[in-house]
């Protein structure tokens, strides 16, 4: 019991990790998620956007990014130029706005490819800490058969559970990517 309950931080940071990676998946609509962990060079290091500037949404379709700092204001114009996002930025002043073109079905489906993608690697991340925790059941030391076969059958009810979430996050977001 105790190896199932020791695990549970690993399947929920396998979800963690899926909801990070489809954030960045464009759907039609400005979200901060999009531009936020762009790497920038500034102060002689490499950091994230969201530590050297206040991004929002003004409407649907525009993300505003204002630095606090107006000198690295050609930095984050081009870490977002070279980032793989395809959008272009337009610097108005200070501010930078980042206009999100409409989605064509052929982006949308290649979204869907690749959300598709990210979701079976949460399903294999989830099927690895099984097979990890299948692992220490079994080699438990002083337990009997029946109690080792109670454990893996909890263990399956408990992966069931969160390839469900995995399941429902995809689900979630192949509406958002394919609504127009």
């Amino acid at each position: 019991m105790s190896f199932i309950s020791d695990a549970k931080p690993q399947f929920e940071k396998a979800l963690d990790h899926l909801v990070h990676d489809i954030g960045v998946l464009r759907t039609g609509r400005a979200n901060p998620s999009l531009v936020e962990d762009v790497q920038v060079e500034a102060y002689g290091t490499v950091q994230a956007l969201k530590t050297l500037a206040a991004i929002s949404t003004p409407d649907s379709r525009t993300i505003a990014i204002d630095p606090w700092d107006g000198s690295v204001t050609k930095n984050i114009e081009s870490a977002i130029q070279k980032s793989d996002i395809g959008i272009m930025p337009v610097v108005d002043g200070k501010t930078i706005r980042v206009t999100m073109p409409m989605m064509t079905d052929e982006n949308r489906q290649r979204m869907v490819k690749v959300l598709k993608e990210k979701l079976e690697d949460a399903r294999v991340a989830v099927r690895r800490v099984r097979e990890e925790v299948k692992k220490k059941i079994e080699k438990e030391e002083g337990v009997s058969k029946d109690d080792v076969r109670a454990d893996v059958a909890e263990l399956e009810l408990v992966v069931k559970d969160y390839m469900a979430k995995v399941e429902m996050i995809g689900d979630k977001k192949e509406k958002e990517v394919t609504t127009i």
